[in-house]
């Protein structure tokens, strides 16, 4: 069990209970009673331990409460086994791509190899893919106050639940029921400003006759936190490599050169930015080989926020009417309806042609000759919130509907009414109105340039006869807003699934206990829709050429478990289930099988294994995706080879230029499997102490990803030079020559002729990834300390062995966790909490620790970094209670990287400059049973 499942509150009387103090012994002696009997995530057969042949974290919504957890997305940060690198809210990519999104990551094999259930049930994708690459699972709309139970299961579990559940399964599961009507409010707010927030949850229920139900609703609204916020990363002075002001306007030569704006011309636009606009240098940029002037800013850099804006209303009910013969009919539904709004960044301009050639250069008429003699000239601005009208009108917005219904019928029959079934159809659907403002080409072109009088014979390049002035005048709002429009997205995605189980705890009694089985069949499917701006499939956009993305399949399985009592003190569970799928004009199918036994030496030790195979059908953004642009950089060993005779491929770093990376999807894509195994020790030496060690390993085979940019540049100058960089001779005439040639793009004429341009690629099966580890917890839960109360700790640690990759056969493996590997995944990770009870009075300490990482320049790790939060609970009334939170109680920042030049200057991924946050909370219960 997990670490997080701390003691829960008890009477004065006794020690607080908890769920990990569930029996462990074997109960195969005795018939268990219906109400006794548990579903554990894992299997669909209900069972009396707890603990089972895989290990299975559960943290309940008392544990959410004390440990001082604010939402999901924090709640499944502590999880030490969600070891993956995820985007923060800071993220660029996520602001881009996933707006207001963030994932789960267990054990660092990608959000899209997670699988993620409310109630046991599948929900509807994100409706944008994360990285523009992969369908994922949004958390951050699941309503952290109508939580009941996180369950999570990390390793293979596809035999039991299909597609998706390779690297584990999480299952959020809302209240099921209450009694009375239960209101919590909570209000919080930051030490150092910005970022207050507010959350209003009820929940209420009723039982009358036949008719029962529970209903529950949540309203929250979060301020933003604007990073200039905070001093830790208010300005590049912060950069601990030396900050750069930023370039607000920029201008060069055809070689980068910068040209002095003059001081008098920064002067004018010293009212910028806040009044922090002013002539900066960047050595050795000037055409002298001195410094290169520009007029910039050192404070624009923070135009961004680290928390978003958000205001969301969740609701859930489960209703149920009871009939004859033990039958129900049921119908579960939730809904989530939220506006965010984000600013990753204020716009930029520079010159793009109308073909979406973006390497800015254009003839200037009015450029003098003294300044360049071949009047090349480049134009870069960046826009301030002075021209914008204010940063909020510069943020992108987020406005999702989201929505999951389920009716259906259950019952029991047959002899003591052991045969329980369920029919149900579930619709999951996700919509969002994705709004963000975007520079015109066209527009800003003809604004800042004028009309083109033609084309340059010498280089080439478009004439303008353009003012220097206009480039160096600040808009108006108005003018800002005449060559900005907002690009809208409407993308949809939906999950249908018909699902029947049928499942028997006892279908045969063994000399060693009962035999349990469950069957269970699904027909459904499932897709999604882009739905982009028509205009930012073209060249409309200053530096966006996106890809559009729709596409659906239909998807069948059949599948059973099986649990044999071999004896009294060992059983065996097994399971397997066939899916196939239909994409177009692909059809696959798949069986997937799991073994698991639990040996019982005593009442009181439980030694477990489990080994299972995985998959996980195609993301259908990698099969349908759209052709689209994304710039990243590539190394032209081409032209290094060419002009250095003999040069291999790591002496040509001085080759990497910007490039354009055109992709699509691949329609005959298979699916990735994987293998998993665990094993280990459950040990409860009595009802106070408990502590389990379990092994993992997990390979996954067949794994999607891009064709490699690298690769394509590698293969291509191997190609067209006839041989390897270590002399083997190569056909170009061979299909890999002549699909690696087809793939890369070079400029055809003018200046840059026969230079790198950019390069085509498509998603392909051919990755490999493992690792390995431990996962220890540890609970102990004492008698009562006299003149203190009861106290209680729990402590969670994930200790990863190994974690390699391998793109292509043949290739080098990379180590994941060296520090020069070109990933970001910590070897561990730790939680601890301390809990106090004394009659109305709770408290709890609450630690996590995440191992090293990578400093910025791959040379070296950061040390580990821990943090605390502090609760407290006090019961006014048996119906009334006060809480307090205290989260990141030392007030700790991120680790200081000495290398870490990229703002803002430290990993978001892993850390946030938040700093220290309050929290009080107020509970009041109407009617049933006191708190």
């Amino acid at each position: 069990m997990s670490a997080l499942a701390v003691a829960g509150a008890g009477h004065a009387q006794e020690a607080p209970a908890s769920i990990t103090q569930l029996p462990v012994a074997s109960q195969a002696d005795d018939t268990p009673a219906p109400e006794s009997a548990i579903v554990v995530l894992g299997s669909r057969i209900p069972r009396v331990e707890m603990e089972g042949p895989a290990p299975v974290t559960a943290v309940t919504a008392q544990d959410i409460l004390r440990n001082g957890y604010q939402s999901v997305p924090d709640l499944l940060r502590a999880l030490t086994q969600n070891g993956g690198e995820t985007q923060s809210q800071q993220s660029g990519n996520g602001a881009a791509f996933t707006p207001g999104a963030q994932q789960v990551d267990l054990r660092g094999l990608g959000p899209n190899h997670t699988l993620v259930l409310v109630n046991g049930r599948r929900i509807a994708d994100f409706p944008l893919p994360f990285n523009g690459q992969s369908n994922f699972t949004d958390i951050s709309n699941i309503p952290v106050g109508l939580i009941e139970r996180v369950e999570v299961l990390s390793g293979s579990a596809s035999a039991i639940y299909g597609s998706d559940a390779i690297s584990g399964v999480v299952n959020f599961q809302l209240k099921k029921s209450v009694d009375g009507t239960r209101i919590d409010y909570r209000y919080g707010d930051t030490q150092h400003g910005g970022g207050a927030s507010h959350r209003l949850t009820l929940t209420t229920g009723w039982n009358a006759g036949a008719f029962h139900g529970v209903i529950g609703v949540e309203g929250l609204y979060q301020k933003p936190l604007w990073q200039y916020q905070r001093a830790r990363q208010d300005s590049v002075l912060d950069d601990p490599v030396g900050g750069l002001a930023r370039r607000t306007f920029l201008r060069t030569d055809e070689y980068t050169d910068y040209l002095d704006p003059g001081a008098a011309t920064c002067a004018s636009l010293s009212g910028l930015n806040g009044g922090s606009t002013f002539r900066a240098s960047r050595p050795r940029y000037g055409a002298d080989g001195g410094p290169g002037y520009y007029c910039g800013s050192n404070s624009s850099v923070a135009y961004g926020t680290m928390i978003s804006e958000r205001k969301s209303v969740n609701a859930f009910g489960a209703i149920g009417l009871d009939l004859p013969n033990g039958m129900e009919l049921f119908t579960d539904f939730q809904a989530s309806y939220s506006k965010v709004a984000l600013l990753p960044d204020v716009l930029t301009w520079y010159y793009e042609t109308a073909d979406g050639n973006q390497e800015g250069t254009f003839y200037n008429t009015q450029m003098p000759t003294s300044l360049n003699p071949t009047k090349l000239d480049n134009w870069y601005r960046q826009f301030t919130p002075e021209e914008m009208g204010g940063l909020r009108n510069g943020m992108t917005r987020n406005r999702s509907v989201s929505f999951t219904v389920t009716p259906g019928l259950r019952g029991k029959f047959g002899k003591n009414q052991a045969w329980a079934y369920e029919l149900s159809f579930n619709h999951s659907e996700y919509r969002s109105k994705v709004s963000f403002p975007q520079v015109v080409i066209s527009k800003a072109n003809a604004f800042f340039l004028g009309q083109q009088q033609g084309v340059d014979p010498d280089s080439g390049y478009a004439v303008f006869s353009a003012d220097p002035a206009r480039f160096y005048t600040p808009l108006t709002t108005s003018q800002y807003n005449s060559i900005t429009e907002n690009a809208i997205y409407h993308p949809r995605s939906y999950t249908d699934n018909l699902a029947f189980s049928l499942t028997n705890g006892e279908v045969l009694r063994l000399p060693a206990g009962a035999v349990g089985v469950a069957l269970v069949g699904e027909y459904g499917g499932q897709g999604y829709d882009l739905r982009p701006d028509p205009k930012a499939l073209e060249h409309y956009y200053v530096g966006l050429t996106d890809s559009d993305g729709k596409g659906s399949r239909r998807h069948w399985a059949l599948g059973g478990e099986l649990r044999v009592p071999v004896l009294s003190f060992l059983q065996l569970s097994g399971a397997a289930r066939y899916d196939h799928f239909h994409v177009v004009d692909n059809s696959f199918g798949k069986a997937t099988w799991n073994l698991g036994a639990e040996l019982r030496p005593t009442s009181r030790l439980l030694l477990r294994g489990a080994m299972g195979t995985g998959f996980r059908a195609p993301d259908l953004h990698y099969v349908f995706s759209g052709n689209g642009d994304t710039h990243p950089d590539g190394t032209d060993y081409l032209t290094c080879r060419r002009e250095n005779a003999g040069a291999t491929y790591s002496q040509c770093d001085d080759y990497e230029v910007g490039i354009t990376s055109h992709r699509s999807g691949n329609r005959a894509l298979k699916p990735e499997t994987s293998k998993s195994i665990n094993a280990g020790v459950f040990w409860q030496p009595d009802r106070a102490v408990d502590l389990s060690v379990d092994y993992f390993k997990v390979t996954l085979e067949n794994q999607v990803l891009d064709l490699s940019k690298d690769e394509l540049l590698r293969r291509e100058s191997d190609c067209v030079l006839g041989e390897t960089v270590s002399g083997a001779a190569v056909n170009a005439s061979s299909p890999t020559c002549l699909d690696a040639i087809a793939r890369v793009q070079r400029y055809a004429s003018g200046a840059f002729a026969g230079q790198l341009q950019g390069v085509y690629v498509n998603p392909i099966n051919v990755a490999r990834e493992q690792t390995d580890g431990i996962d220890v917890a540890f609970h102990w839960r004492a008698s009562e300390i006299q003149g203190l109360g009861f106290l209680s700790f729990a402590l969670g640690y994930t200790y990863v062995f190994n974690h390699t990759f391998r793109q292509y056969a043949g290739d080098a493996v990379i180590n994941k966790l060296a520090y020069d590997s070109g990933y970001d995944i910590p070897r561990d990770k730790g939680t601890a909490s301390l809990t106090l009870v004394n009659g109305k009075f709770t408290t709890t300490l609450q630690g996590q620790m995440l191992g090293r990482l990578p400093n910025y320049d791959e040379t070296a790790f950061i040390k580990p970094t821990t943090t605390f939060n502090l609760s407290a609970q006090y019961k006014i009334t048996d119906h009334v209670q006060v809480s307090g939170t205290v989260t990141n109680l030392f007030d700790t920042s991120p680790n200081v990287d000495r290398t870490y030049g990229s703002y803002p200057y430290y990993d978001i991924s892993w850390f946030d400059g938040v700093g220290r946050s309050f929290y009080l909370q107020l509970t009041w219960k109407l009617g049933g049973k006191g708190l």
